[in-house]
């Protein structure tokens, strides 16, 4: 099973987010960690892909203005992968992902 960690902003980033763009995001997640742990091509609904101009650092869509940004770290688990969640918000969080 994957493995991850919150970054120093998420916290204050996902704290911020209303209980339904909780929710949207935590589900969002659950299908990533499913594709991860079944080390199966991510959805395209995620729409993950790297973020322009900062190199290892991943975008993730949770809502049609919900974004995630995160990069993999060292495997925790050996075999798995580790995600180290940066940001979470709008389109705001481009700014410092």
């Amino acid at each position: 099973m994957p493995t991850f960690e919150w970054l120093g902003r998420f916290r204050a980033d996902f704290d911020r987010l209303s209980p339904a763009q909780q929710a949207a995001f935590l589900l969002a997640v659950r299908q990533l960690v499913a594709d991860l742990a079944e080390d199966r091509p991510l959805r395209k609904g995620l729409r993950v892909k790297g973020v322009q101009g900062a190199k290892g650092i991943f975008e993730m869509t949770w809502a049609p203005d919900g974004r995630a940004t995160f990069e993999y770290g060292d495997e925790a688990v050996q075999g798995e992968a580790h995600v180290m969640w940066r940001r979470v918000g709008t389109h705001a969080i481009f700014s410092r992902p």
